[in-house]
């Protein structure tokens, strides 16, 4: 691994007063998240197709006699809020790692071809083999996702200077089109793949179990550690290749745990809602805009936002058309797009 540069500060009177209230502004900001995650959560119960009170709230968490339809459906947001927070965190997370590790502020599983390589396993597995259940994909979008990495790496990492964020960046994009394309090969000729398929492609939490959740839950448990243990790693990086190597670290290595946390947890999260987009883009450059550059900071907000605002996003796709829910993929799509955009156009875009 690497050693990560110094983010020790002087021991002088200012600069040791000025760091301590740099952290306390970030430790204030995650509890401010951490809130946020909470007041998101008791939306996510409360609000929905069909419209309950507080005191069918209360009797549907602590009178398991109450068997109304509004203490049920109750009940069953319950599923959906927890996969909601799981996926949002899980993506967040991911394009963090994914952007660090490249050193691309644009990078995300879906540039880099991991959400297209699980795509396309998925495809085959619903096209050939008749696979149309949860479980099925997980392991199918695990595989897609890990096999995409490593072949947008190794090209990547093809001739001198090994694997440079523009290469990686570019390898990625031209294995998203080509894979892109076979996806539409497998699937337009096949009306019932079609029909399957497009549910899953659209992006979704609406279809939540525990089973599907217990699935994944393990991949996401190693992903995420693997992750967090890649922050000091990721601020070397950051640094430059010829600098991290300088200071003693082996960056191959580096590179690749990070990416396998990022992979990991990725290809369980599109495996179990679908291939969501713009969470990964979007939340690290947030996260960066408040924290800085250093990586210990930027992942935990990373987890934070992404599960607050995957959460926030399916909240409002099931008021603004209610009765019926509009997919967390499309609003995803809808309020990321804007305002990636304006953060772009502002120049609040921080140099990796």
């Amino acid at each position: 691994m690497i050693a990560a540069p110094s983010h020790v500060e002087t021991p002088a009177g200012p600069s040791r007063s000025r760091s301590a209230s740099r952290r306390r502004r970030r430790v204030l900001g995650l509890l401010g998240c951490l809130v946020g995650l909470v007041a998101v959560t008791i939306l996510s119960v409360a609000i929905g197709s069909r419209e309950v009170s507080l005191e069918e709230i209360l009797r549907a968490f602590f009178d398991p006699s109450a068997t109304g339809l509004a203490e049920e459906a109750v009940r069953a947001r319950v599923p959906r809020t927890v996969l909601g927070l799981l996926v949002g965190a899980a993506l967040g997370l991911s394009g963090a790692i994914m952007q660090g590790v490249t050193r691309n502020p644009l990078a995300d599983p879906g540039i880099l071809g991991v959400n297209t390589g699980a795509s396309l396993f998925v495809v085959t597995g619903i096209a050939f083999f008749g696979m149309t259940t949860v479980t099925d994909y997980i392991w199918l979008a695990l595989a897609g996702a890990a096999a995409s990495a490593v072949f947008v790496y190794t090209v990547g990492s093809l001739g001198r200077g090994g694997a440079t964020p523009l290469k990686l960046a570019l390898a990625g994009a031209a294995t998203t089109a080509a894979l892109s394309s076979l996806v539409s090969a497998i699937v337009l000729p096949r009306v019932d793949a079609l029909q399957v398929f497009r549910f899953w492609q659209i992006g979704g939490i609406g279809g939540a179990t525990w089973d599907a959740m217990g699935t994944v839950l393990p991949f996401l448990a190693v992903g995420a550690a693997l992750s967090l243990f890649s922050a000091r790693s990721l601020d070397a990086l950051a640094l430059g290749d010829e600098l991290a190597t300088g200071l003693g670290g082996r960056i191959k290595t580096a590179r690749a745990v990070a990416a396998l946390g990022g992979v990991l947890l990725c290809g369980a999260a599109t495996a179990v809602a679908g291939p969501i987009g713009f969470i990964g883009l979007v939340v690290p450059h947030f996260a960066r805009m408040l924290v800085g550059s250093d990586y210990r900071w930027i992942l935990p907000y990373s987890v934070g936002f992404g599960g607050l605002l995957l959460l926030l996003a399916d909240v409002v796709g099931r008021v603004v058309t209610r009765p019926s829910d509009i997919e967390v993929g499309i609003i995803t799509a809808l309020i990321g797009a804007p305002v990636f955009i304006a953060v772009v156009r502002r120049q609040k875009l921080k140099e990796l």
